[in-house]
Order: C-alpha cells, then structure tokens, then sequence
C-alpha cells in the first residue's frame, strides 16, 4: 500500500471548525427557545411538556460538545494531502476515510477561496476543478494556499505540454 499524504492543514482550521460549531449549536438553541416562548404566550402553537424541551437542550449540549470539540479535533489530525507532478492525494474523513487521487491530465483549473471567518485568520481553501468533479483541500494559510495554486497549475500545464 502507498504512504499516506505528508501535508497538513493550517492549525488555525481548528479555532475556525470550533467558532462554526458554535454558531451551529446557538442557532439550534435559538430555535429551540423561540419556540418554547411562542408556545407559552400564543395559545394556537402545542406546548409540549417540559421534560420534552429539557431532553432537547440537552440534545443540543450533546450536539454542540461533539460539534465544538470533537469534530474539529478528529477533522483536522485526518485531513491530509501531497501534490505531485503527477497527481494531487487526498485524504480526509473521521468515521469513514476517503482517498482520492487526481491526476495531474484530468485538472482543467484551480481556484482559492475564503470566507469573512476564513479571511479573519488567513485561511484559503484550494479547489480543483476537473471535468466531472470539484475537489477542495479546506483551511490553508494564504501563503500557502497561493503556493499551491501556483504549483498545481504549473503541473497541470507541463503535463497538457506532454500530451
């Protein structure tokens, strides 16, 4: 079997993972809430019984210490990659890992992306666009994001040449 991909994303994914997770989890609260006070105030909306809203808060405590906590962890130790002049490597995944592998003739173009959240603590997604699918490696610093950028379409441009 092939060594697994070297590269790593940027530490910061993880603080921006967890601030996500956290908005995630206060919409759902919120949510939650809004209906609760509805329900005691209009008397068209059900009310539930209260031991139903307690179970769902505490869904929802569940549901942000998994969102906040773990997933960003177990996201951020698997996600790996490594581009070659031949092919880009992949591979991500917490419950269920996924490999993929590009090669280099099959990329058409490579762009670089980011959010409000992303641009706050200079992090660009890198994605690789071939003529079936789009492929992102998520949570690079600027630097190296352009970097990449730069190596992948230099690559896929020396193999089109060869062709």
């Amino acid at each position: 079997m092939r060594a697994f991909p070297k590269e790593t994303l940027d530490p910061k994914a993880v603080t921006v993972w967890r601030i996500n997770g956290i908005v995630n989890s206060l919409v759902f609260a919120v949510l939650v809430l809004t209906y609760f006070i509805l329900s005691s105030l209009i008397s068209f909306i059900p009310t539930p019984p209260k031991w139903g809203f307690i179970l769902l808060f505490v869904l929802i405590i569940v549901y942000a210490l998994y969102k906040i906590f773990l997933i960003p962890t177990l996201r951020f130790r698997y996600w790996r990659y490594e581009v070659t002049e031949e092919e880009i490597d992949l591979y991500r995944g917490i419950f269920v890992r996924t490999r993929t592998v590009i090669p280099m003739i099959r990329v058409q173009h490579v762009d670089t992306q980011d959010g409000p959240l992303y641009r706050h603590y200079g992090l660009a997604t890198v994605t690789i666009s071939t003529a079936a699918t789009q492929h992102e490696i998520p949570a690079l610093s600027n630097e190296v994001a352009d970097e990449l950028r730069a190596k992948i379409s230099q690559f896929a441009m020396v193999v089109e040449d060869d062709v």
